[in-house]
């Protein structure tokens, strides 16, 4: 007997049956695409003992892109059962095997999600060829099936990329380890797969196969779905893993893993959606473990009026207006926006008094300790003065709107998807696949975090990012 991680034991792989699977998709997303068929082979002692096979209609269109590479279009599924019809036999018929499948946490995502959308919960042992692959043979750099088949002289078995043909090809390439390689050193390599499944023990160990790496925005929630994080990545499952692979070096990370019940994410066409979710989400829920991003219960601003000889602290309310002079900067405290600008009158020898920092007549004490320029003894010009204000300040300046209402940020994802995101006076309203689905307009209010993460984009100039005014 073997021992498992949580302190049970199982057969060795030799004594269980093992269902080789493979699966054909109308994409690659687990959470929004759908399986088209499936193919399973039973093998018990190293022989096929039993085939499950059968295409699914999988109740939305398949992409001709998908349909080319598969040969499954819409006409070959029309008529087939759909994945609800064939759940129970096909539940029924994989028993207690372990699942095998080349890179296990697609199949087995969409089958967990499939099994998911019907109100069910679907687990199962899991062995990735992929990982096992690169277990044993370290020094390779390609592992897939097409790759394997070449460096090990085998044929492969047609069709391929239909899910019989892989899942036989899989199979063969099983029995050529098999007869390569002793089973203990086998079993051994899959063991060590479940080994460094390092979520936390109250979590659901099937969501670590589910976790795409594509961008998006994660939560993880604690006791009676508590918010406790909110985070966001390019690579959705290399950023979580790293929570908790780091727990036990961060008092922080350790806090969040012991206290996380259940986890989820959202993927999103990109880096730019990740960022406006991830702020959304954080103003919306308060996690705990979150301060950054935290909705403020009123910002500030040094509004600058144009014929003004010096700046006046504001509320959010200006943020929100259209003003004739400069706003600059953006201040979670009435104190840290004065902070703000007594380190630009100190590093830049302003006038204090004629900034409105302080009181009185006459010479400041900044002058008379030659820290200020003059401006309050006609040492300095005012209007040299202000001029030179105005350019310290430049940095914090917040840009006005550039369009007369609503935009969206078209951002393209990797996989050619599209997703706009919408807009308006800095306020972000949501992000929608078709303009056509834009809600109409709606009262807005200025966010600082939408205004920082846009401005960011539109300095920068991100690739995959356009602009389409929505309204003229």
């Amino acid at each position: 007997m073997s021992s498992h991680p949580g302190g049970q034991t199982h057969p060795p792989l030799a004594d269980t049956p093992l269902i080789f699977i493979d699966l054909e998709t109308t994409g690659t997303r687990a959470t929004r695409d759908r399986i088209t068929e499936i193919a399973a082979l039973r093998v018990l002692d190293g022989r096929i003992v039993d085939r499950f096979e059968s295409l699914v209609d999988p109740d939305i269109d398949i992409p001709e892109r998908i349909a080319t590479l598969t040969g499954i279009d819409n006409a070959l599924v029309a008529g087939a059962p759909v994945f609800e019809d064939i759940a129970d036999r096909f539940e029924q018929w994989l028993g207690d095997g372990w699942l095998v499948a080349h890179n296990a946490r697609f199949d087995y995502s969409f089958l967990r999600n499939e099994f998911r959308r019907m109100g069910r919960e679907f687990r199962r042992r899991v062995v990735c060829t992929l990982k096992l692959s690169r277990a044993l043979d370290k020094s390779s750099h390609h592992h897939g099936l097409d790759a394997l088949l070449t460096r090990y002289q085998l044929e492969p078995h047609l069709p391929r990329h239909r899910a019989m043909g892989d899942t036989m090809t899989l199979f063969s390439i099983w029995q050529y380890w098999s007869r390569h390689h002793c089973t203990e050193q086998i079993e051994t390599r899959v063991l060590d797969q479940e080994r460094r499944r390092s979520l936390p023990a109250q979590l659901d160990p099937g969501l670590l196969d589910e976790i795409p790496s594509r961008p998006g925005v994660y939560l993880f929630y604690g006791h009676n779905q508590l918010p406790l994080y909110v985070g966001k990545s390019i690579n959705l499952r290399s950023r979580v893993l790293s929570h908790f692979n780091n727990d036990h070096r961060n008092d922080r990370e350790m806090k969040i893993c012991q206290q996380t019940r259940h986890l989820e994410w959202h993927e999103t066409a990109g880096d730019l959606g990740a960022q406006l979710l991830e702020a959304r989400l954080i103003k919306q829920l308060s996690p705990i473990y979150n301060r950054r991003l935290r909705r403020s219960a009123g910002l500030h601003t040094w509004y600058w009026p144009t014929d003004a000889q010096a700046p006046q602290l504001a509320g959010q309310k200006t943020l929100h207006e259209d003003v004739s002079g400069t706003r600059y900067g953006m201040f979670r405290s009435r104190r840290e926006a004065t902070q703000a600008l007594t380190s630009i009158v100190e590093q830049q020898r302003l006038c204090p008094r004629v900034m409105g920092l302080e009181r009185g007549k006459g010479r400041c004490f900044a002058y008379q300790i030659g820290r200020c320029a003059g401006a309050c003894c006609d040492q300095e010009s005012l209007e040299s003065h202000t001029l030179r204000a105005r350019e310290a300040l430049e940095s914090l300046r917040i840009r006005h709107w550039p369009w007369e209402g609503r935009v969206a940020f078209r951002e393209m994802a990797s996989d050619q998807e599209v997703v706009y995101h919408l807009v308006d006076h800095w306020c972000y309203l949501g992000s929608v696949e078709d303009l056509n689905a834009a809600p109409a307009a709606q009262d807005i209010a200025f966010d600082a975090d939408t205004y920082k993460i846009l401005t960011r984009f539109l300095v920068n100039e991100h690739e995959g990012i356009s602009i389409i005014p929505l309204e003229k």
